[in-house]
């Protein structure tokens, strides 16, 4: 196996048995949600796993080599995508998951989260993932390859549930795709639990309170 990500680990007390992994958006990096991680209580022990993703240009700012898990090639984030990347960054976070189990942590203790870019790979790599995951949350986020879904989702994973939030005032990834993607899932009967807030590209307070709870409730229930 080629070299994993690097990442950042964050053990919420000893000997944890379930892991959040957990992707920055487009320019940042690992560090960018250990704050809101170190917000939340939670119920029981959790490893958060915050990769750093790989360095490459990106089309749409003029070529600049940024840490992006995929390239975006036009304004509309929807279309022309970056089918090779979305891959590449899948088989990343496959090698992630592939670490916690080889750690010792159920495929039903491991969870995928994202922001924007993060959360359209924590959608995509965990609904063709072979075993059934804890759960995904996509922040302001989409579904990429949404065309592709139905061939390649993992039967698995049909019931894995999915917290999904975003800003109504989103001009980055539009309030308008995260919708036609919470549809998209609902038409393949995905369990969705939809969020939105009077907010930008961003995350707020009560959405913090909100993933608490809704990650309270699938841990309390383990």
């Amino acid at each position: 196996m080629s070299p994993i990500l690097p990442h950042i680990t964050l053990d919420t007390a000893q000997s944890p048995l379930h892991s959040i992994i957990w992707l920055h958006g487009l320019g940042a990096d690992g560090n960018d949600f250990v704050p809101i991680a170190e917000e939340i209580n939670l119920p029981v022990a959790v490893r958060y796993i915050f990769p750093h993703a790989p360095e490459q240009a990106v089309t749409i700012n003029g070529g600049y080599i940024m840490r992006s898990w995929y390239d975006i090639v036009a304004t509309d984030i929807g279309s022309k995508q970056d089918a090779i990347g979305v891959r590449a960054s899948q088989a990343e976070i496959e090698k992630l998951i592939a670490q916690e189990r080889a750690r010792g942590i159920e495929a039903k203790n491991i969870f995928l989260a994202g922001f924007s870019q993060g959360g359209a790979i924590a959608l995509h790599t965990g609904l063709r993932h072979q075993e059934q995951l804890g759960g995904i949350l996509a922040l302001s986020s989409y579904l990429p390859l949404a065309e592709t879904l139905a061939t390649e989702a993992s039967d698995a994973c049909t019931k894995t549930p999915i917290f999904m939030a975003h800003g109504r005032d989103d001009t980055i990834v539009p309030y308008a795709l995260g919708k036609l993607s919470e549809a998209a899932l609902q038409k393949q009967n995905y369990a969705i639990d939809w969020h939105e807030y009077d907010m930008p590209h961003s995350v707020c307070a009560k959405e913090v309170r909100d993933i608490e709870a809704w990650l309270t409730q699938r841990l309390e229930g383990d």
